[in-house]
């Protein structure tokens, strides 16, 4: 009785240590992928990444807060495909970004590795809407032909 119990416990501490990490590796990854975009530059980003930019009058918005939960529940997928989001929620900081992309309350903007807006749009998409979108860019395509080939 006593062996199972050791066994019991060991067992539930090292699922809880497994679940700690992989909550630490997604926090890790989120900061890394999820920036304020007050002061961002998408000069920056130019061919390293695919700015995905979310703006809202405020954080309140329900689009807002409904295109953050599509965006986090699907970090990976994102981080597969270079992308770094850039969010903004403050229209009074005449932010750079608002300046360049010019949004009208809540606003979802996909910007491709050459600092081409390809897409915008009103309303919130599925992060599997936006792989979509990133997988159909020519550079996506290129580097997707690169990777299957080796090199």
């Amino acid at each position: 009785m006593r062996k199972l119990i050791v066994l019991s416990f060991l067992a539930l501490t090292s699922i809880s240590l497994v679940a700690g990490s992989v909550r630490a590796t997604d926090a890790s990854l989120e900061e890394g992928i999820i920036l304020p975009g007050e002061s961002a530059d998408l000069n920056e980003f130019l061919w390293i990444k695919r700015p995905i930019v979310v703006f809202a009058d405020n954080a309140s918005d329900p689009r807002f807060i409904e295109q953050m939960n599509f965006i986090t529940d699907r970090l990976d997928d994102l981080d597969r495909r270079d992308v770094v989001v850039l969010t903004d929620t403050d229209p009074s900081a005449d932010s750079d970004l608002r300046r360049q992309l010019r949004p009208r309350g809540f606003m979802l903007a996909l910007i491709g590795k050459d600092g081409k807006v390809e897409l915008r749009k009103p309303a919130p998409w599925s992060v599997r809407e936006l792989s979509r979108a990133i997988d159909k860019m020519p550079i996506r395509q290129q580097e997707i032909r690169d990777r299957l080939s080796g090199n």
